[in-house]
């Protein structure tokens, strides 16, 4: 690879962390669709005003850094759920080139820089590296303003 993008080093800065009663992996749900499970996200004060209007939504996406992941990693694993060997692009594994997890949660409460969430697959002391608002795919018909944001 030639390319400059393929030398260029990314630098990501918590904006908060997980607290939650999970503090071993392999009491980690594998995915968020199958867990029940909650716990707290803090917000670092230096981005607590970026919470503004949060409170509206009822289902949140993080963004994380799955910390607790050994570097070695294999293109081609073996998900929980399956017998069959896959490619790690297509499983949700977190032995991966980027170690980045993504989890849609549901949003039960905000106090001050504190969200509780509902459906986590991470551990205890889990960095969060971004919040977005869960947007559900639409109908082909349904206007995009017609989605509750």
């Amino acid at each position: 690879m030639d390319s400059i993008l393929s030398m260029t080093m990314i630098t990501l800065k918590p904006i908060g962390v997980l607290h939650s009663r999970v503090t071993r992996l392999e009491e980690v749900p594998f995915q968020w669709m199958i867990s029940s499970l909650e716990g707290d996200i803090e917000i670092f004060e230096e981005y607590t005003e970026g919470l503004q209007g949060i409170e509206d939504l009822d289902y949140i996406v993080v963004i994380f850094f799955f910390h607790k992941s050994t570097k070695e990693y294999s293109l081609i694993q073996k998900p929980p759920w399956s017998d069959k060997m896959r490619g790690v692009f297509s499983i949700c594994s977190p032995l991966r080139p980027n170690p980045i997890g993504l989890s849609v949660v549901r949003l039960l409460s905000v106090k001050d820089n504190i969200l509780h969430v509902k459906n986590i697959d991470m551990v205890d002391g889990t960095p969060i590296l971004d919040i977005k608002p869960y947007i559900p795919l639409k109908k082909d018909n349904e206007p995009l303003n017609s989605i509750n944001l």
